[in-house]
């Protein structure tokens, strides 16, 4: 699972956004966006600066989650 902080989220159409933008590199990919945490999930087998790749060309600030900080 890679996790994104991601800045400017404020909406339903912000994570559908998100949600198409990583999709469009992985049709398969799960994404979970939580507006409120400004975090996304996704899980996917492509590389984590791919999908960082896809967050900020589809307008966002957005930055990965070092693994070390995902204990959840």
């Amino acid at each position: 699972m890679q996790i994104f902080k991601v800045d400017g989220m404020t909406c339903a159409h912000c994570e559908r956004s998100i949600t198409d933008a990583v999709q469009a590199i992985d049709a398969s990919a799960q994404v979970q966006v939580d507006l409120s945490a400004g975090e996304v999930r996704v899980q996917t087998s492509h590389p984590v600066d791919q999908v960082l790749e896809a967050i900020i060309n589809a307008g966002y600030k957005a930055e990965a989650v070092p693994a070390a900080k995902t204990n959840r």
